[in-house]
């Protein structure tokens, strides 16, 4: 038996108001029948003795204070979930709307979830490849990782997502792989491109999508990474994929969580965004990682578009904390047409380390990948000396890393959509872009490397002279 709650005593907004309501709890979802017998799903978001905070999912056009039945469902939102869920697409709130129908569900699952125990975690070990060079090569995503992709409104982004589901896989003998795509405030365009792209690709079948479009409501999009995440775990630690999770754009999330923290009169904190904005994002991003004794791991690459360019916002600033580190587009090579715009030196992969080298990439990437930072950030000096002084006063050293930087960004950072390298590839391209230099600049490779790897002919090394060091990033 279900208790019925007729009429409420308050429309503020999305919200609904109801008072001496006993026995319902935080999250709980309830149904809301109008006089016109038309239902609309709510959810419980805010609780004070007797009197429960609803809001609509649908709005509140059209209701009234008095011809309203409210019924609990004694529950959260629960996500229907089984292996059909591959190549099926949902709105924000997991419902299909690809015209195939329900889901037969194995199970259901709360999509509030939890956070993975730090106990139960098992260290990550092995990469993903996107067949993107400046990811692969020198900001490895590592399984069970969560890697940020830090953009600005009008980059190109959305393609850059799109390649990474088409190309994305683990290594060979590593498993079955699927993406879990979620995204958030987009434009019907947008989400066009993204079902005709996957389509054409070939890739849909391997994808779950999550679409909540800019139209809908504010409450979806806040449930849309929850019920993403949900269906990844159950994909990973059930059936036993290698999951990676693209959510995109998490500033659209954040700045529903900001509107829907001011309808409730919370009070603001920094830039309007809501105290607990830190705790929010971390109960999503700590969702990802391999729990020891499970099969399959879940890999997130939330993508946000930073206000204005500024990546001490809070967004991008809090995010920053919570991931292991990030990959950051560069306005300025956006505009100059390189794409993928990625700036190498401010992107970052904590646990990179860990998943290259000799037995999961190559024995050179750990060392390369070091020398391709110390390379090209002494470009960066050399193009600053030369706006000061005039190129041709440079020396003859600083005009070879003026070369090299030139063959960097146009032989390894810049590729096609369409172009999905090899991680062989990657890294002899890196190789190819270094040996302009002379092999005395090249102070972060082993000798042996270097006698192996590099492109031109060099003399054979005095055995008594002392091997380069190489360094861990």
């Amino acid at each position: 038996m279900r208790m019925e709650y007729i009429g409420v005593s308050e429309i503020n907004g999305p919200l609904l108001v109801l008072e001496g309501v006993y026995g319902v709890g935080y999250d709980e979802m309830c149904d809301i029948v109008l006089e016109s017998g038309e239902h609309r799903a709510g959810r419980v978001i805010m609780l004070e003795g007797d009197r429960a905070v609803v809001q609509v999912f649908q709005g509140t056009h059209g209701l009234s204070l008095e011809n309203l039945a409210t019924y609990f469902y004694g529950r959260p939102i629960q996500l229907p979930l089984s292996r059909e869920i591959l190549g099926r697409m949902f709105n924000g709130s997991g419902k299909p709307v690809d015209g195939l129908g329900k889901i037969y569900s194995q199970e259901y699952r709360d999509i509030n979830g939890s956070a993975i125990n730090p106990i139960s975690r098992k260290y990550p070990r092995s990469c993903i490849y996107t067949g993107i060079s400046a990811i692969d090569g020198m900001s490895t995503l590592i399984q069970g990782q969560k890697l940020p992709i830090f953009s600005g409104s009008g980059m190109r982004h959305n393609e850059l997502a799109a390649q990474i589901v088409r190309q994305a896989r683990v290594p060979e003998g590593d498993g079955e792989f699927a993406i879990v795509f979620a995204a958030m405030g987009v434009k019907n365009d947008a989400a066009d491109f993204f079902r005709r792209d996957f389509e054409e690709a070939g890739a849909l079948q391997r994808v779950v999508m999550f679409m909540n479009l800019a139209a809908d409501p504010i409450i979806e999009r806040i449930l849309t990474p929850r019920c993403a995440l949900t269906a990844a775990e159950f994909l990973a630690f059930v059936c036993g994929y290698h999951v990676l999770v693209i959510m995109t754009d998490m500033t659209s999330y954040c700045e529903s969580l900001r509107e829907f923290s001011s309808s409730k009169g919370e009070i603001p904190s920094r830039k309007g965004f809501p105290s607990y904005l830190y705790s929010d994002l971390a109960s999503l991003y700590e969702r990802a990682g391999i729990i020891e004794g499970l099969p399959g791991s879940v890999t997130q690459v939330p993508i946000l578009t930073m206000p204005n360019d500024d990546i001490t916002h809070p967004i991008p600033d809090l995010t920053g904390y919570i991931t292991e580190g990030q990959i950051v587009l560069d306005r300025e090579l956006d505009q100059a047409k390189l794409y993928p715009p990625i700036a190498v030196l401010p992107s970052l992969s904590r646990l990179m380390k860990d998943g290259i080298g000799k037995g999961f990439t190559r024995e050179d990437h750990p060392a390369l990948a070091n020398q391709l930072f110390s390379s090209y950030a002494k470009v960066q000096e050399a193009r600053s000396l030369a706006g000061v002084i005039g190129e041709d006063e440079l020396s003859p050293a600083d005009k070879k890393y003026l070369e090299f930087g030139k063959l960097f960004e146009e032989g390894f950072v810049r590729q096609t959509s369409q172009d999905d390298r090899e991680i062989s590839q990657t890294l002899d391209t890196g190789w190819e872009a270094l040996s302009v230099l002379p092999p005395g600049e090249l102070d972060r490779v082993d000798v042996p490397l270097l006698q192996k790897y590099y492109k031109k002919e060099i003399a054979p090394l005095d055995p008594s002279q002392p091997p380069g060091s190489a360094i861990t990033i």
